[in-house]
């Protein structure tokens, strides 16, 4: 199943898919859970990178997946009247077979979102992991923590 082009951005805060919450701010931060390439709730792509997923197919999801998470973050901050800031640090899991080596290519797709949004001079810190699944079949899995600033009054 393919259907991960179209926009980045979340219709709203995405709906958690278990017992957890989307994202949650602690001091001058917010993490988000891991997200995935759902859009209205739908997951958009599944399968595996190197096998039924290739690297631009799974580099789209992963744009998908980090507006996921930006959204996420964003509802949190509104909620605890802050701001985004910046982006400090990423994680993209992709679900690969055991000879896939680019991961890193996957993520990049994240990261072009982060940098269209903050800017290149912001982007965060990542990592890159490769692994056998991900949940409901996905192929990227991003999670997301931002650093956050007051809502200044105007």
């Amino acid at each position: 199943m393919s259907e991960v082009t179209g926009p980045v951005a979340a219709e709203g805060p995405p709906v958690p898919q278990g017992r957890y919450v989307a994202a949650v701010v602690e001091g001058d931060l917010v993490h988000s859970a891991g997200m995935t390439p759902r859009r209205a709730g739908r997951l958009r792509l599944t399968g595996r990178v190197g096998e039924s997923v290739g690297v631009p197919e799974a580099a789209a999801a992963a744009r998908l997946a980090v507006g996921n998470a930006l959204a996420a973050c964003r509802s949190a901050a509104d909620a605890a009247g802050r701001v985004l800031a910046r982006p400090v640090r990423m994680t993209v899991w992709v679900a690969c077979t055991a000879d896939f080596a680019d991961q890193s290519a996957v993520a990049d797709g994240a990261s072009a979102v982060l940098a269209d949004r903050f800017g290149p001079d912001l982007l965060p810190v990542r990592a890159a992991v490769g692994v056998l699944a991900l949940p409901g079949g996905a192929p990227v899995e991003v999670e997301l923590t931002a650093a956050l600033t007051p809502v200044r009054p105007r």
